[in-house]
């Protein structure tokens, strides 16, 4: 998928003035995408307009034990747990594997915070829009005023 994603950007590229962002961060997420990494599992929840939650199921995690940061665009998620015998165990059915999970997040999207309760890490989004990409109203003048500046 990163082949064709790859050319059709090339064949593009020479139409298409700043969208350099738009396009490597798509392409960022086709290469995620190609990974298929199921581990640990999430949902996304949208809580209203602007507000979303990302919650991920990590049993046997503790705080201690996740570092959550945003780079650039990314929103990274990650795990470590410490390295328990598990001499004891007849069988083990939660898995306690290490991971790094990334969400590529919107220039406008700001992380809020985080809790961990019950085995689920809750993310906390807001989309902050800034007050020049909000609507405004445009009132009428007359074609004087307006051709006057």
């Amino acid at each position: 998928m990163r082949t064709t994603f790859d050319t059709i950007w090339r064949d593009l590229s020479p139409f298409t003035i700043g969208f350099d962002r738009t396009f490597d961060t798509l392409s960022l997420l086709a290469k995620n995408q190609a990974q298929n990494v199921n581990y640990p599992p999430y949902n996304i929840r949208k809580l209203s307009d602007n507000k979303y939650s990302i919650e991920l199921a990590l049993a046997g995690f503790e705080e201690k034990d996740v570092d959550i940061e945003v780079v650039g665009e990314n929103l990274v998620i990650s795990g470590k747990r410490p390295d328990d015998s598990n001499d004891n165990l007849v069988h083990q059915g939660l898995a306690a594997r290490n991971f790094n999970r990334k969400f590529v997040l919107s220039d406008d999207m700001v992380v809020k915070g985080a809790a961990l309760s019950n085995g689920i890490l809750y993310v906390g989004l807001e989309r902050v829009i800034p007050d020049h990409k909000k609507p405004k109203k445009i009132t009428l003048t007359s074609k004087e005023n307006l051709l006057k500046n």
